[in-house]
């Protein structure tokens, strides 16, 4: 079981949540230390007392994506049995944290990722490949139990599931909210699950 948070680790955290909401309004570029005060409500030094620079900040952000991601995994590993309801409810756990947390495909796919230093790229890759790996986990579990397909490799399913994440996720930043993503996410499901499904 983990130790419960210090009120510093609380602190942080909120700090990072506050700057995840600060990029969905307003972009990556906008975010900074005196931003990030006026929207905590304190003045910049308390902030330079949990993080040295916005730098800092998106390593917080970044690790607060992350451990979103892998703890919707556990989540329907602990909550459901079957491979295929796992897979249906991290899709949706998975969509709906995106509706609501636009923040996070707004660093994703933000230019200071792409066009920054390699080593942020390798970090957002990093956060993805860790899920992917669990999401391959996943499938995996499903083929050795006869619920999905042999053949397909579990990383190539984990692949197109994220894919059906990041088309909902552009087209919904791109239409400014009026892509209906939670009606994508029933009709990508049904379609995926038809084609891992084990041959009856």
């Amino acid at each position: 079981m983990r130790a419960p948070k210090t009120k510093t680790e609380i602190r942080r955290e909120q700090i990072a949540q506050v700057a995840l909401a600060l990029v969905a309004r307003h972009g990556l570029r906008a975010m900074n230390l005196a931003a990030l005060a006026g929207e905590v409500g304190v003045v910049p030094s308390a902030i330079y007392r949990h993080y040295p620079s916005k730098e800092a900040v998106l390593d917080a952000v970044l690790d607060l994506i992350r451990r979103r991601l892998l703890e919707n995994v556990e989540n329907v590993r602990r909550d459901f049995i079957s491979a295929r309801d796992r897979l249906d409810q991290l899709l949706r756990r998975h969509v709906d944290m995106i509706l609501h947390n636009q923040g996070i495909p707004r660093v994703v796919f933000s230019e200071e990722i792409f066009g920054g230093p390699p080593t942020r790229r390798r970090q957002v890759y990093q956060v993805i490949e860790d899920y992917l790996d669990r999401v391959a986990n996943l499938v995996r579990e499903g083929q050795e139990r006869g619920e999905f397909r042999p053949g397909p490799p579990p990383e190539t399913v984990a692949r197109m599931f994220l894919g059906l994440v990041q088309t909902a996720s552009v087209l919904r930043l791109m239409s400014d909210g009026a892509f209906d993503a939670a009606r994508y996410r029933e009709s990508a499901w049904e379609l995926l699950s038809e084609m891992i499904a084990a041959p009856t």
